[in-house]
């Protein structure tokens, strides 16, 4: 190449072809078990390549100059590792955009959220863009997604609470925490429990309110998720002291 030439851009054929170099057939077939893809499982039909998020954040990183529209191709695509490809993207562009830039992140990834249909995907993308976004706002965006039909949505709504808890605002878990206490879904527990201890590793007392309030009606993994750092005995009176909530038969 002669010197001084600029580089051509990624195109997002070349982005599909290195995730294919990078596929491992065995590590497809552990990935279609671990995310639960049979029939009347809650990642039913999703499809895996088999490439680990470590190669997919480099990934990422390499392909910081492929034009935005094509990376929300990406993230309609059928493959599980495109689309969380593409939530890394928008991940590293929003956190490395100046206001403006991240606020056509965020209109993109919300414009977006049916893709992002697994919670995995909820995870690596929820509290860095919407979550940030909507740091010291009102939370009415939140309180829509968590009345949402839609399971990933409302998990959305709670794992985008994680900026607030790690800015010392924690009003914003508790409500929604309040509001999803007879979701059915066992991974909407799962996060509620684990935001609700995000609250008591910085504020014990706002935690120890909220169970001896909720801890008799919560789901059980709720409750257990939520206790996970307090001590043996506390632990063991609230499980005791807590019905066996175990409510409606819940999808794995």
């Amino acid at each position: 190449m002669a010197a001084g030439r600029a580089t051509a851009p990624p195109s997002l054929a070349a982005l599909r072809r290195a995730l294919r170099l990078a596929r491992s057939a065995r590590d497809a077939q552990f990935l279609q078990r671990y995310f639960r893809t049979g029939p009347g499982e809650y990642s039913a039909g999703d499809r895996f390549l088999g490439v680990r998020v470590p190669a997919l954040r480099r990934l990422a990183r390499d392909a910081r100059a492929l034009p935005e529209a094509a990376v929300l191709r990406l993230l309609q695509s059928q493959w599980h590792e495109e689309r969380l490809l593409a939530l890394l993207w928008l991940l590293d562009r929003y956190q490395r955009g100046d206001a403006t830039q991240r606020r056509r992140v965020c209109r993109a990834y919300v414009a977006n959220l049916e893709h992002v249909d697994n919670w995995d995907l909820v995870d690596a993308s929820a509290p860095g863009i919407l979550g940030r976004e909507l740091l010291g706002r009102a939370i009415a965006p939140l309180l829509a997604l968590a009345r949402s039909p839609r399971l990933w949505d409302r998990r959305v709504a709670l794992l985008a609470t994680l900026p607030r808890i790690r800015a010392g605002d924690h009003a914003a878990t508790l409500r929604l925490a309040r509001l999803l206490l007879r979701d059915p879904e066992d991974l909407i527990h799962k996060a509620a429990g684990w935001m609700l201890r995000e609250v008591g590793q910085r504020d014990r007392a706002a935690l120890r309110n909220f169970l001896r309030r909720h801890a008799a009606t919560m789901p059980r993994t709720m409750l257990r998720y939520a206790i996970e750092k307090l001590n043996a005995r506390e632990r063991a009176r609230l499980l005791a002291a807590g019905r066996l909530h175990r409510g409606p038969t819940l999808r794995r």
